[in-house]
């Protein structure tokens, strides 16, 4: 003994916002697994970090053993502007140390011009980032010749 009342369920469609939302969101879906996974596309987060290690390498095979604006004032001065801005926070200003190890003592990793390059550009195990893609080359060898500049001719930083 059933009890409609009359009440028939009619043919219901789903809406068209939400029909286009469930096709966008499978063609993403689809995009993104072919776009992602390694077996299809050959993408890996490994590919692209030894990639950029090795562009990163090949460019400090490029390194010059000698500071090119070594007895530069003008970049010398400039050098003291890009290391304030970048390497003071950890280094302190005074080149004394602070998070960073101090600049006018003995570096660790050696002390020559090319060196300390490779130090700021690659950066080193144990906190230093590597500023390479940030500063670029000539300005890298400018904060040295700034850096040098207080460590062996004694000025002020």
């Amino acid at each position: 003994m059933a009890d409609t009342d009359g009440i028939r369920e009619g043919h219901s469609r789903i809406p068209k916002g939400a029909l286009v939302l469930f096709i966008g969101l499978a063609a993403w879906a689809v995009w993104y697994i072919f776009s992602f996974t390694p077996k299809f596309s050959g993408w890996s987060q490994g590919k692209t970090y030894e990639e950029r290690l090795s562009s990163s390498k090949a460019a400090v095979k490029e390194v010059p053993y000698e500071n090119p604006y070594e007895k530069d004032p003008k970049a010398v001065a400039e050098g003291k502007g890009i290391y304030e801005a970048n390497c003071a926070a950890c280094h302190d200003a005074g080149l004394k140390g602070g998070v960073g190890p101090d600049l006018t003592a003995h570096l660790k990793y050696g002390e020559s011009d090319r060196d300390k390059y490779i130090s700021i550009f690659s950066g080193r195990e144990g906190g230093m980032p590597g500023y390479g893609a940030q500063l670029g080359r000539d300005r890298i060898w400018k904060v040295l010749a700034y850096v040098d500049s207080v460590r062996e001719y004694g000025m002020k930083p």
